[in-house]
């Protein structure tokens, strides 16, 4: 091989190597705003997120403690999930505990004091959704 011809391989190799670096640059570029975009998100998550628990916090504090406690926000959550009102038996279910008559009127009870909190409805006997404000 002469020396012209190795030039011409190296140029041609530089030629693409640089094409190749070119559009991983752009990758990058694409990649970091894409990163920059989720990184925004997951912040205002964060926010709403503390925010959230901050006036939860207040609101069922206000007369009963207890009520911000994880139990509570626990039911809330099976509850804005449900498609319609569920029976004490049926959140015992959906917290993962056995539905023993003890923890059924354990839960009831937690019902009812969200009741008097105004927190849920009792619109049938035994059936508690959330408050309309709350959906």
């Amino acid at each position: 091989m002469n020396l012209p011809t190795v030039l011409d391989l190296i140029t041609d190799r530089e030629t693409t190597a640089r094409q190749h670096a070119d559009r991983l640059r752009e990758q990058i570029t694409t990649l970091t705003a894409e990163l920059a975009r989720i990184d925004s998100e997951l912040a205002d998550l964060v926010t709403t997120r503390a925010t959230l628990r901050t006036l939860a916090a207040a609101e069922f504090t206000a007369d009963d403690p207890t009520i911000a406690s994880a139990p509570y926000q626990q039911i809330l959550h099976i509850l804005s999930t449900a498609p319609a009102g569920m029976r004490a038996n049926g959140i015992c279910l959906a917290l993962g505990v056995e539905p023993l008559p003890k923890h059924v009127e354990g839960t009831r009870a937690k019902l009812k004091r969200m009741v008097n909190h105004r927190v849920l409805t009792e619109d049938e006997p035994g059936v508690f959704t959330l408050t309309p404000k709350r959906t």
